[in-house]
């Protein structure tokens, strides 16, 4: 079974998204941005969901110590935002995020879209 990494400072948006998921995937959490990249080098997961505006490092932040890590290996790293204004969905792609999501979440499109991500990159390995 996959794993996937729900990260996000809000516990009812984190608590949703780790229910929603739970049934198809191993979901383990992360509060905030330094505790996310200890939990993604700890787990090692196949997709990591992660919240931009977090507390301690933000999400850009976070997928920056990911990246740069030669220990990771690479998983699909998806932008979560409440702050869906015009160029931020550009501005996270650029960055090197995979997908972006805005909150609130739409449940079966991100179960889509992690299927997806998930398949590309096993097509990819």
């Amino acid at each position: 079974m996959k794993t996937i990494l729900v990260a996000d400072d809000n516990p009812v948006s984190r608590e949703l998204v780790v229910e929603a998921l739970s049934g198809e995937w191993i979901v383990v959490e992360a509060a905030d941005g330094r505790s996310a990249v200890t939990r993604f080098h700890e787990d090692q997961p196949d997709l990591a969901l992660i919240d931009i505006q977090m507390p301690s490092l933000n999400g850009f932040g976070v997928l920056q110590q990911i990246q740069q890590d030669a220990r990771s290996r690479k998983a699909p790293i998806v932008a979560l935002t409440a702050y869906a204004m015009q160029g931020d969905r550009e501005r996270a792609l650029e960055a090197g995020f995979d997908a972006y999501i805005t909150k609130p979440i739409d449940l079966p499109a991100l179960r889509a879209e992690i299927r997806r991500l998930l398949a590309s990159r096993a097509e990819v390995l």
